[in-house]
């Protein structure tokens, strides 16, 4: 069976929802997370070429908007301005992704610091390796090893008795 080729539109078809996932789970809002989507799905417009593989492209996604995220906290304004936005509204929003709130678990994880809150989602919800995640991190494995016992701490304090 031939493998299909890699175009940007065929890459948004195959990545779009673990894209979207990964930025609103980074953002905490689908304002700035829609932004990040539109950043990276123009930033792979220009670099299609360079990606050999689907598996090149998936982790090239997931690395670009880890990167797209933390440029966007590097910003003054967002370092010091803490968003709110209605339930009710971001339930009409939600465009059929499953919002935090509506699990303990990820409403959870959606409090967690961003570091935290990152290895969480890729070993998770994406479900890579720790050795894929220090890749796409630029971190040591032990690193992320440590990064996913102190989330998973964190957790158990956040969920307690609620599950």
């Amino acid at each position: 069976m031939k493998e299909e080729q890699i175009t940007a539109e065929a890459a948004i078809d195959r990545y779009a929802d673990m894209v979207y996932r990964l930025a609103l789970s980074q953002m905490k809002n689908t304002t700035d997370a829609d932004d990040l989507f539109q950043e990276v799905f123009v930033r792979l417009v220009s670099h299609i070429q360079d990606l050999e593989s689907w598996e090149h492209v998936k982790a090239w996604l997931i690395r670009v908007t880890i990167n797209c995220a933390k440029k966007h906290y590097d910003q003054y304004w967002h370092r010091n301005v803490d968003y709110m936005e209605e339930p009710e509204r971001l339930a009409d929003e939600g465009g059929g992704y499953e919002l935090p709130e509506e699990h303990p678990v990820r409403a959870a994880v959606h409090k967690l610091p961003p570091k935290y809150r990152l290895v969480i989602h890729l070993y998770y919800f994406e479900e890579r390796t720790v050795m894929e995640i220090a890749q796409l991190t630029d971190q040591k494995e032990t690193t992320v090893k440590s990064q996913m016992r102190r989330a998973r701490e964190m957790l158990k304090e956040l969920v307690g008795d609620e599950l």
